[in-house]
């Protein structure tokens, strides 16, 4: 074996870093180059999902960092388009799933009920009447309703909503016009 000349070692060193470099910068145009061309594109396709803008475009973000990578690592080139929105779509689809286990553990704890606010005992006392009065009416609601109601009740927009119980917008605002108006009708008896 011959031995190792710490000149040709440098230069091999010198030599693979500028490989790198240069595949690096590669990566970099051609991810800024499919950014230009895909870039809006892919932010309608995420958005069709249901996510908000600002989910859609952290979504859109991901994609590219995640394209950054793929081309970093010197992987396939072959078909990038299709690919992109391969990830676009997996990577929504998580975002998704996301939302409705954040949105499932805020209906989880909206259920447990809140602690009761009233500081004296006839506010007290006209809050007991009153749910008794309407507990009837929301548990003669069926579930989807009484879902949809709690959801709005927490803040959570028709699309979210919609999303989170699989229903679509107007199937939401139906339920929630049919729930308000029942218990608007019971509180006022």
């Amino acid at each position: 074996m011959l031995p190792l000349n710490p000149d040709s070692l440098l230069d091999l060193s010198l030599l693979l870093v500028e490989r790198r470099s240069t595949a690096a910068g590669a990566a970099e145009a051609e991810t800024l180059r499919l950014f230009d061309e895909c870039g809006s594109s892919l932010l309608r396709f995420v958005a069709s999902f249901g996510l908000s803008a600002e989910e859609s475009e952290d979504v859109v973000q991901e994609v590219f960092l995640a394209l950054l990578r793929h081309l970093r690592l010197e992987r396939s080139r072959r078909n990038l388009n299709g690919w992109l929105f391969q990830v676009a779509n997996n990577l929504a689809l998580k975002q998704r799933k996301r939302i409705a286990k954040r949105a499932t553990a805020q209906w989880d704890e909206a259920a447990q009920g809140p602690a009761d606010p009233a500081p004296n005992p006839e506010a007290r006392l006209v809050q007991r009447e009153r749910r008794q009065r309407l507990k009837p009416v929301l548990q003669a609601l069926p579930m989807r309703d009484r879902r949809c109601l709690l959801l709005r009740a927490e803040g959570l927009r028709y699309r979210d909503i919609a999303i989170v119980l699989d229903m679509s917008l107007g199937g939401v605002a139906k339920s929630l016009a049919r729930s308000i108006t029942r218990l608007v009708n019971a509180d006022r008896g």
